[in-house]
């Protein structure tokens, strides 16, 4: 399989680094596909560890500089995963949900975060950020690999399936603090894009929350508002 940069329609998409290649190897070696190490790497014993994990999973590995400067020619990555793309589909329960979010890094971050807090299934809401791209993927930190993603056209797409999840939309407009919610389960936590946030028409099929802040800022961005959000309603 040729080695090229990273395009949303590629088939499969990389690990940039140790840790995540390790990751991919732990928690879902059905999808890798090659592992490339640099020819500068040392073989220490987390080096000799991630052969053998590929080894026992029948996943080459390859010295191939060039995929280096191909993929991280920064030159401070020493190993690249290669894995398979997956179209995953979300499972009944308590969901997280992204309407149109657009920067990689933030959805890495919230991918993290939502691992951490218990969260496996997420729904984004096109058009949106790809969680493929390795910027999304390494700033996840291989959280990826821990969650479903499933994208869906229209909210109404995602109404059909999951009908009986009760939703809260977090909207600067709403009068109601996050403290103030009784939480009601399965339910979906809903957060609107970076800069605009939800549309009004949220409001009329959702019951909106707001997470109070001080005047001094006009909102929380998204991964600190995704994150208060998530820590609270797994406490209630």
């Amino acid at each position: 399989m040729k080695v090229e940069r990273y395009k949303r329609d590629l088939d499969h998409s990389y690990t940039l680094g140790a840790t995540l290649t390790f990751e991919l190897m732990k928690l879902r070696p059905d999808l890798a596909l090659r592992v490339f190490i640099c020819s500068d790497t040392q073989m220490t014993d987390s080096t000799k560890e991630l052969i053998a994990i590929c080894e026992k999973n029948h996943v080459e590995v390859e010295k191939n500089d060039k995929a280096f400067n191909i993929l991280s020619p920064k030159g401070n990555c020493y190993v690249i995963g290669m894995f398979r793309k997956e179209k995953q589909k979300m499972e009944a329960g308590d969901h997280l949900m992204f309407v149109n979010p657009s920067d990689a890094g933030n959805m890495g971050t919230i991918l993290r975060t939502a691992t951490g807090f218990g969260y496996k299934d997420i729904a984004i809401i096109a058009p949106a950020v790809d969680v493929y791209d390795p910027k999304t993927v390494r700033a996840s930190m291989g959280a990826l690999f821990h969650v479903r993603v499933e994208y869906f056209d229209t909210i109404d797409d995602y109404r059909k399936l999951f009908e009986d999840n009760h939703r809260y939309a977090f909207m600067l407009t709403s009068s109601k603090d996050l403290e103030e919610v009784k939480t009601a389960s399965p339910y979906t936590l809903i957060y609107g894009n970076e800069a605009t946030g939800l549309p009004e028409e949220y409001a009329s099929f959702c019951e909106t929350v707001i997470i109070t802040h001080s005047k001094e800022i006009d909102s929380l961005n998204l991964p600190m508002a995704a994150g208060i959000s998530m820590y609270r309603f797994r406490r209630k």
